[in-house]
């Protein structure tokens, strides 16, 4: 009898792909295990969270990050699914003590991707829409012309409302999973980490189960990706040490070699009047995480931005 493990997901194309791809990773992945000597059947169970049907809300009024991620993961919780596939960078940084990410596999490009316009192209005033606080205060620290609006939907959505002579910005990992970005018939700039920080996990999918189900897990290993998953942990813990979800904008991006993990973050004012950013370097992904935030909170003057 095949191992059925059923995958909760959100309906979106993005989303579907996703799944789509986690489930392919996972049935190739037993394929080639000859010690697992099973056959896997993963199938989707599609979620429709309240963040995707209420759009005229910004995410931050709905409780910032998370608001993705819950209903999928209750599905896990009361039975409904055995799996749950996430966008890394949706995910809260502290999550229920029922389940346990299981699998992160190989990350795609982390970018940030300027669809409409280039940087140096937005004439003044420019207008950008986004729905990241992130994004809107680090482009309004370099360039504080320009103005911003709310930016949700699906991705076909997103790409039909640039402004005239403005611009929308996007994760590159998206755009490259549903084959947009080279398609594009307006100008785009992709976002170097040293112009736009990434936001935490943003490229990176996890798969979720129950802590208790040792056969969710034991395939999930098979697809964990080593350097992926720890750049996941680092960026994460940044952000738990942070306070688990501030309403700040903060951003971290996690480079690996060898065993050495170079990890970059920063937090904001949400005007983008104040930037602090720092680097690090360690091999404890955890310790790393933490004592990254604590150094942006306490040497760096950080702190005195949770306070306004």
């Amino acid at each position: 009898m095949p191992l059925d493990l059923p995958m909760a997901t959100r309906g979106s194309a993005l989303a579907r792909w996703q799944a789509d791809h986690v489930a392919a990773l996972l049935v190739d992945a037993a394929a080639g295990e000859r010690a697992a000597r099973v056959d896997v059947l993963v199938r989707p169970v599609v979620i429709e969270t309240t963040a995707d049907q209420r759009l005229d809300i910004p995410i931050w009024e709905m409780g910032g990050k998370g608001v993705f991620v819950k209903q999928i993961q209750a599905a896990v919780l009361d039975g409904r699914a055995r799996l749950a596939v996430h966008s890394g960078k949706d995910m809260p940084a502290v999550t229920h003590p029922d389940l346990v990410v299981g699998a992160v596999p190989r990350r795609a490009d982390p970018r940030d991707v300027l669809v409409g316009s280039g940087l140096a192209g937005l004439a003044p005033g420019g207008r950008i829409l986004t729905g990241s606080a992130r994004r809107r205060a680090q482009l309004a620290s370099l360039r504080p012309d320009l103005t911003f609006g709310e930016l949700r939907g699906n991705i076909a959505t997103r790409l039909e409302r640039i402004p005239e002579r403005g611009a929308i910005v996007m994760a590159r990992a998206a755009l490259d999973r549903l084959d947009l970005l080279d398609g594009l018939s307006m100008p785009f700039e992709v976002l170097e980490p040293s112009v736009m920080l990434p936001q935490v996990a943003q490229g990176a999918l996890a798969i979720e189960c129950r802590a208790d189900d040792h056969d969710a897990r034991e395939l999930l290993a098979l697809v964990e990706h080593g350097p992926s998953r720890r750049a996941f942990d680092a960026e994460r813990s940044f952000l738990a040490e942070l306070g688990g979800d501030c309403d700040l904008p903060a951003a971290a991006y996690a480079t690996v070699s060898g065993a050495e993990i170079a990890l970059e973050a920063l937090i904001a004012s949400l005007d983008g009047h104040t930037v602090v950013r720092a680097t690090d370097v360690g091999t404890d992904s955890i310790a790393l995480g933490s004592r990254l935030a604590r150094h942006l909170l306490d040497d760096c003057g950080g702190a005195s931005l949770l306070d306004r």
